[in-house]
């Protein structure tokens, strides 16, 4: 399994671990940090940056963003409190 480029660390050590559960989201982690998060795999749209359709889109526990596992940008998904 190839790894990524970690959001937190930006280490090259972010990878990710399906269930064979369809129901259950693919978890992403870090084995360098620890970091973890959730991937929506029914959200996955064109990078901007790079133009590859490679932004998934990810949950931690304080966050929800788009990260391109391509050029590695992120772009936080910003919810506004009415």
């Amino acid at each position: 399994m190839a790894t990524q480029i970690c959001p937190n660390c930006k280490k090259g050590s972010f990878t990710w671990n399906i269930d064979e559960d369809q129901s259950t989201p693919t978890r992403w982690g870090c084995y360098e940090c620890h970091y973890s998060a959730l991937e929506d795999e029914s959200l996955e749209r064109e990078c901007s940056n790079c133009n590859k359709k490679t932004e998934i889109r990810l949950e931690d526990d304080l966050k929800k963003y788009w990260w391109c596992s391509n050029c590695n940008r992120i772009t936080d998904i910003v919810f506004d409190n009415p």
